[in-house]
C-alpha cells in the first residue's frame, strides 16, 4: 500500500512540474515537439499494423482460393 502511494504521489508530482515548465516559452515548444513525435510514431505504428494486417489477409485469400 505504502508503494501505491508514492507512485500516486510520482505521478500527480510528474503532472504538476510538467504543467510548470509547459507555461514557459521553451517548455511549451518541448512538450509540442515531443506531441509530435510522439504522433508521428504513433502513425508509423498504425501504418505498420495496416500493412501487415493487409499480407496476411492477401495471404489467407490465396490459401481458401
Amino acid at each position: 500500500m505504502k508503494n501505491l502511494l508514492w507512485l500516486i504521489l510520482g505521478i500527480a508530482g510528474g503532472f504538476v512540474i510538467a504543467h510548470q515548465i509547459n507555461k514557459t516559452q521553451e517548455g511549451h515548444r518541448f512538450f509540442t515537439e515531443v506531441d509530435a513525435k510522439a504522433r508521428e510514431f504513433g502513425a508509423a505504428v498504425a501504418d505498420g499494423y495496416h500493412q501487415r494486417e493487409a499480407e496476411l489477409r492477401n495471404a489467407i485469400d490465396e490459401v481458401l482460393d
